[in-house]
C-alpha cells in the first residue's frame, strides 16, 4: 500500500494539466500537486483596458486547472486503492 502511495505522489508531481478561460486566450498549466508551472496570455489582452477582464480570466482558468487535478487526483487514489476492502 505504501508503495502504491509513493508511485502515486510521484506521477502526481510529474503530471501537468492545463486549464483555460476566455475560449483559450487565458491558460495556467499546475503539476499534479498543484504548482502553478505557466500561465499564458493572448496579446489582445495585454492593455489597459482589458486589465479587469484578464484578471477574471486569469482567476477561472486557474479555477479550471485546479479542478482537472482534484479530478486527476481522485482518479490516482482510485487506482492506488483499486481492490483493497
Amino acid at each position: 500500500m505504501q508503495t502504491r502511495m509513493q508511485e502515486m505522489q510521484a506521477k502526481l508531481e510529474a503530471t501537468e494539466v492545463e486549464g483555460a478561460s476566455g475560449g483559450g486566450m487565458v491558460k495556467v498549466r499546475l503539476t499534479g500537486k498543484g504548482d502553478l508551472r505557466r500561465v499564458t496570455i493572448d496579446p489582445s489582452l495585454m492593455n489597459a483596458d482589458e486589465r479587469e477582464v484578464l484578471e477574471d480570466l486569469l482567476v477561472a482558468a486557474h479555477a479550471d486547472a485546479k479542478q482537472k487535478v482534484e479530478a486527476t487526483k481522485a482518479e490516482e487514489m482510485q487506482k492506488a486503492t483499486a481492490g483493497m476492502s
